[in-house]
């Protein structure tokens, strides 16, 4: 993959060192500039609508009536949260549910911050489970397919067609390709993919680790075009999605693939995470469907 390249709205900078451990507390927060986008973030829940802005549909919390699990492992939604499938129009309550902007961490291999991944050959793709050029490493993890659904807010909240989403996130140990120590050379869990006609962006991937000191979750930002997140082109918003605890329980009872996660997440919350914190996470909450056993499918509609 090629090195850093200048970004023309760069994330805040965090210092990228060789033997950064993915499990401490400050993993993938940059103390200092994600102060300062909490703080911008807590002006943007004031507002209501607007280009720039994203509108989710999605649950109420990680631990309410809107996720459970059966015996078996398997995670449902109720009535309110189904809307939030590939292809769903917004509804009305979706219009006031505004998502603002979100840190990208400091390993966003965009190049922000050290190499850049999007204008490498292969990027654009739909299963990001493995590495691409000089490595074909499989992340291993309970299968997760992640549907975004891309709506314009200025033109009524129709679904987006042809925009671009950079999608990436920890692997089962929660470290992150391309950055954390021992996956320096891979770039597995990392993929852009254009919208299609319903507006939505899919992904093939493992469902992510929670390491120490955050909630577990997948980046992504979105651009006009996938000419535009493979060029340098222009950020339209970055955000994150969190995934529910029920469904975070089942897959991290799977101790062998997932060493550490259930002991981190049981030390966290929705409402203690520094990104998530402020409002639970409700509008950033994916709708979740399937079990650990076959795999899980997690969908959020988007407006920008």
């Amino acid at each position: 993959m090629t090195t850093s390249r200048p970004h023309p709205h760069p994330h805040p900078q965090t210092p990228v060192g060789g033997a950064e451990q993915p499990v401490h507390p400050d993993h993938d927060r940059g103390l200092e500039f994600d102060v300062r986008t909490l703080v911008a973030r807590r002006s943007a829940l004031g507002l209501l609508s607007g280009a720039g802005l994203l509108a989710l549909v999605g649950c109420s919390d990680g631990t309410s009536a809107a996720t459970t699990v059966t015996a078996s492992g398997a995670s449902t939604t109720n009535a309110a949260t189904d809307s939030a499938t590939p292809g769903a129009t917004a509804s009305t309550t979706a219009v006031d549910a505004v998502v603002p902007e979100e840190t990208a961490g400091p390993f966003p291999g965009d190049g922000s911050n050290g190499a850049d991944v999007l204008d490498d050959s292969g990027i654009v793709r739909h299963d990001i489970t493995s590495s691409f050029g000089t490595s074909t490493t499989t992340a291993t993890g309970v299968p997760l397919t992640v549907h975004l659904t891309v709506l314009d807010s200025d033109a009524g909240y129709v679904a987006m067609e042809g925009v671009a989403v950079y999608a990436w996130h920890a692997d089962a140990q929660g470290r992150y390709s391309m950055y954390s120590q021992g996956v320096e050379h891979e770039n597995y869990l990392r993929g852009v993919q254009p919208t299609d006609a319903s507006g939505t962006a899919s992904f093939t991937t493992v469902f992510p680790g929670c390491y120490d000191g955050r909630w577990p979750h997948i980046h992504f930002e979105v651009y006009r075009s996938t000419k535009e997140a493979t060029s340098d082109g222009r950020i339209v918003r970055t955000s994150q999605v969190a995934l529910p605890r029920a469904a975070s329980e089942a897959v991290y009872g799977d101790s062998a693939t997932y060493p550490s996660s259930a002991a981190n997440l049981a030390r966290t919350s929705l409402t203690r995470d520094m990104v998530f914190g402020d409002d639970g996470g409700i509008h950033q909450l994916a709708t979740v469907t399937g079990d650990a056993a076959a795999g899980y499918v997690a969908a959020l509609t988007v407006a920008v």
